[in-house]
């Protein structure tokens, strides 16, 4: 779930059948572990993806495993189509963690939340449900390619900047064992 209407749109354009639900979320009464921007988030993104299993019962990975527990529900930032390519490259050795902390301000990602527990579950509610037409798709697979190429395009600028400065991920991982 999400603030930014098009991230999902952008994600679900390649399903025919696709549809966008507009949902309400009530958090009274939850416990939420709101992560920002920057290493960490990145670095739990790592770990939910599986790109740490290589490290696993270190302290790096138990402390990544270990962030939300308790939770109901985890906000943070959106890995969009805009980032996707960032994050591959930091978890693929080609860019620093300062590149990446950098890249993730300019990019200016929305907000998504992870729903953890059937107490979380049970607090979102559906308002309207409505399926993207054929036409819409197609509009939305060549907005996020845009969006892609010009993440890609900005991303470059930022890790040309910061080429020498920071540590790889697999630093990290191997500083955090």
């Amino acid at each position: 779930m999400g603030t930014d209407r098009t991230q999902p749109l952008t994600l679900i354009c390649n399903y025919p059948k696709a549809k966008i639900y507009t949902l309400s979320v009530d958090l009274s009464d939850l416990k939420i572990f709101d992560v920002e921007a920057g290493l960490d988030w990145a670095l739990l993104v790592a770990f939910n993806r599986g790109k740490m299993d290589f490290v696993k019962n270190s302290s790096i990975y138990d402390r990544f495993k270990n962030l939300a527990e308790g939770c109901d529900m985890v906000m943070g930032y959106i890995a969009n189509d805009r980032i996707f390519v960032v994050l591959d490259r930091f978890f693929n050795g080609e860019i620093t963690d300062i590149a990446l902390i950098h890249s993730l301000s300019a990019l200016k990602l929305g907000k998504q939340y992870v729903a953890l527990t059937k107490k979380a579950c049970q607090k979102i509610n559906i308002i309207a449900e409505q399926e993207i037409s054929e036409e819409d798709r197609g509009k939305l697979k060549t907005e996020s390619e845009t969006n892609r190429l010009k993440g890609i395009a900005m991303a470059n600028e930022i890790c040309r900047k910061y080429r020498r400065e920071g540590r790889f991920f697999d630093e990290i991982l191997e500083a955090g064992k």
